[in-house]
């Protein structure tokens, strides 16, 4: 009984809670939540959300992953690469920050949740080793680079949009780069300064939480932070003034188009429950919701354009007077005589024909204070479609990120790690955090090492740290509000700066040159096709299996003479050692399956070539770890082939799986046990003896075998 309760609820191996034990973890979960609480704001924003939802994404999750898991360690919550990821797959279909953005986000932690819980149910958490070692490595140095890139607007406060080709927006990111924000870049720096000062200096004290503290509060005290609301009129250029208010038309088009699809889907859908009006009605009403929808979405990504396209203008400001409102006009354009107000603006964004203009550093603003709101998340089929892909690669990225951790930590620590149960604790907190409106999460490696060198015990420091993000969220929520942007793009920054690593890609390319080119593919494709990030993985995943595949088609064939030591060597490493012309001993070193017989066949028949006269062959078949039907029908032909020659084929050493096959299939009984023997040796003095007289002379003869000399024995 207690064995079913634990299976289900694994937390219960916690108790009792030790009052030694119970304080650790609280300390340990203090240690973390200073950490966890700026980093999930950041990871929030590179995930393309409000920077208060990386908080609902920390309260959650990391508690159902702690009490679910297997680790007593990890910990779990908004991730960098994972938060990547996130925006990547939705960037495509809806405005950054947008609710139907934040909806879709919501939606993708659900999917991802489902997939991770589908896998642990059915204990198949073997399914993440498609995506091996050289391809992580790959895909996490070219994440690195892209998160990196992805903050440079924020750290240098300049524009930055965001498009199908992400290469081509941080070029256009840096030819901006002479209209840097020097306060914003300031602020970023003091924060780098600050952080890896402390992390060499003070490792012990939470640097991050220093940084941010002691900029916020310098934000606060200069008033970093200075936005106005300015209208299209006030725009001095004309063609300018032409697109802001075309986009002023646009979102009263989309207002109007967006409350028509309403009234048209209230509609069929009330038609359908009355039942009335028949298929015509429901057909016509359908076609004219799809073209409303399309409709809609050209309208969007157009709209979404232009104010990416409006974003880049900075403008001087003339304040208003008595006589005349505020103007705009483009740096540089001032008339002459004019005097601004000292302040270079730009269009944050556009609402219901108002500008929302910036002139100085940006700050995260005003966060909600309390609980997020406890719902779930819109299901549509539709969306289901689109987000599927991007959330099977999101789920065993973030799956394989928190077991990888997980596992460097049990091995410091001794316990007992169960792969599918982590899989079910992953896949509940991305459940649980849908319900909660976070976005996908996954196990952290900085933070897990922080909750470990803190003296964590148990999965109870997760629900420690939990609880501290709970009461931020109730209580603390103004004190952020200061905070500048700058800053959580350098928290972003130094986090993912550990993940840059090249010389895991050399590793790769040293123990195998096809792992190198896996990793280099997986690397170069995930920058090409930034920001479509699930494309990259996908893609190097793909080229490891067919150069695994290729490997298997041709594996090692090998020739065999004596060596001086007795043993079978391979007579290309030592051509200098005797072989016989009457047997011709073939060693396979692979699985004998369908993409690999017919090199096995041709190789065995080279061999025979190039000793026609010799009247037996004999296939070491000690590396043979599987056969496959096309395995055994060739053999069963090649068998037959030389039989008809008059060249006998002789079999040592196939393994128990191996030979299950052939009994099955009469292949052992059509061969003969007399030809089928435990090892070379038994083989070739069986051989010897058939062939009388010449086989005791035989280099190969087991009889004839050099003893190998006492300084080999005593080695």
């Amino acid at each position: 009984m207690n064995k079913s309760i634990a299976r289900f609820f694994p937390f219960i191996s916690w108790w009792p809670l030790h009052g030694k034990t119970l304080r650790a973890d609280l300390m340990a979960g203090i240690t973390v939540a200073l950490v966890l609480i700026p980093q999930s704001m950041a990871y929030a924003q590179l995930a393309g959300m409000p920077a208060y939802y990386g908080l609902y994404a920390a309260f959650l999750p990391g508690m159902i992953a702690a009490l679910w898991g297997s680790s007593a360690q990890l910990a779990t919550g908004p991730v960098a690469v994972v938060s990547l990821l996130t925006a990547s797959a939705l960037a495509p279909l809806a405005a950054t920050g947008s609710e139907q953005f934040i909806a879709l986000a919501v939606l993708l932690a659900l999917t991802v949740g489902v997939i991770q819980l589908t896998l642990g149910i059915f204990k198949l958490g073997v399914v993440v080793s498609f995506l091996s070692h050289p391809v992580i490595v790959g895909f996490t140095n070219a994440a690195a680079i892209i998160i990196g890139l992805s903050q440079m607007n924020k750290l240098f406060g300049i524009s930055m949009g965001r498009s199908e080709h992400f290469l081509q927006d941080v070029w256009g990111a840096l030819q901006l780069i002479g209209e840097t924000h020097l306060p914003t870049l300031l602020m970023g720096l003091t924060a780098f300064v600050i952080m890896v000062g402390m992390k060499r200096f003070t490792p012990k004290l939470p640097n991050v939480l220093v940084a941010v503290t002691l900029t916020t509060v310098v934000s606060w005290s200069i008033g970093f932070e200075h936005n106005i609301i300015g209208r299209p009129d006030q725009i001095m250029d004309i063609e300018v003034k032409s697109l802001a208010n075309e986009l002023t038309q646009a979102e009263l088009k989309i207002t109007e188009l967006s409350t028509k699809l309403g009234h048209k889907s209230a509609e069929l859908k009330q038609l359908k429950v009355n039942q009335e009006g028949g298929r015509q009605h429901s057909a016509a009403l359908n076609y004219e919701i799809e073209l409303l929808k399309l409709e809609l979405k050209d309208l969007e990504d157009q709209n979404r354009k232009a104010a990416r396209f409006l974003r880049k203008f900075i403008f001087e400001q003339i304040p208003a007077n008595a006589t005349q409102p505020a103007r705009l006009y483009l740096l540089g354009q001032l008339p002459q005589g004019e005097i601004s107000d000292g302040y270079r603006w730009r269009i944050k964004k556009m609402n219901k024909g108002e500008l929302q203009l910036v002139g100085g550093g940006e700050v995260v603003g005003s966060i909600p204070s309390g609980l997020p709101g406890l719902a779930l998340p819109s299901v549509h089929w539709s969306d289901l479609s689109m987000l599927f892909s991007s959330a099977l690669v999101i789920s065993l990225v973030a799956f394989m990120e928190a077991i990888s951790i997980a596992k460097a930590m049990a091995a410091k620590t001794k316990q007992r790690l169960d792969p599918n149960q982590e899989l079910l604790g992953q896949g509940l907190a991305n459940v649980m955090g849908s319900l909660t409106q976070a976005f996908p999460v996954s196990g952290s490696f900085s933070r897990s090492a922080v909750n470990l060198n803190a003296g964590a015990k148990s999965g109870m420091s997760a629900v420690f740290a939990s609880i501290v993000v709970l009461c931020t969220l109730l209580f603390l929520t103004p004190l952020l509000y200061h905070l500048p942007q700058a800053v959580l793009a350098a928290v972003i920054i130094m986090a993912v700066s550990g993940l840059i690593n090249f010389v895991a890609i050399k590793h790769a390319w040293q123990a195998h040159k096809h792992d190198g080119i896996a990793a280099g593919v997986t690397f170069v494709a995930t920058l090409a096709f930034a920001p479509h990030l699930d494309s990259g993985i996908l893609l190097g995943a793909v080229v490891a299996i067919l150069l695994f595949l290729y490997r298997s088609m041709k594996p090692r064939v090998a020739r065999l003479g004596r060596y001086t030591d007795g043993t079978l060597r391979d007579v290309k490493v030592y051509p200098e050692i005797p072989t016989s012309e009457q047997v011709i001993p073939v060693r396979f070193d692979g699985q004998l399956y369908f993409a690999n017989v017919a090199y096995f066949e041709d190789a065995v028949l080279e061999a025979v070539a190039a000793k026609p006269n010799a009247p037996y062959v004999l296939l070491v078949g000690n590396g043979i770890n599987n056969l496959d039907a096309s395995g055994e029908e060739v053999i069963k032909a090649l068998f037959e082939r030389l039989r008809d020659n008059g060249i006998t084929l002789v079999f040592s050493g196939l393994k128990k799986q191996v030979l299950d096959v052939m009994h099955r299939t009469g292949l052992f009984e059509e061969i003969g046990q007399e030809r089928i023997f435990a090892h070379e040796d038994l083989a070739l003095a069986a051989i010897c003896a058939w062939l009388g007289e010449t086989g005791k002379h035989d280099p190969l003869n087991p009889a004839n075998k050099p003893q190998p000399s006492l300084e080999v024995l005593q080695q």
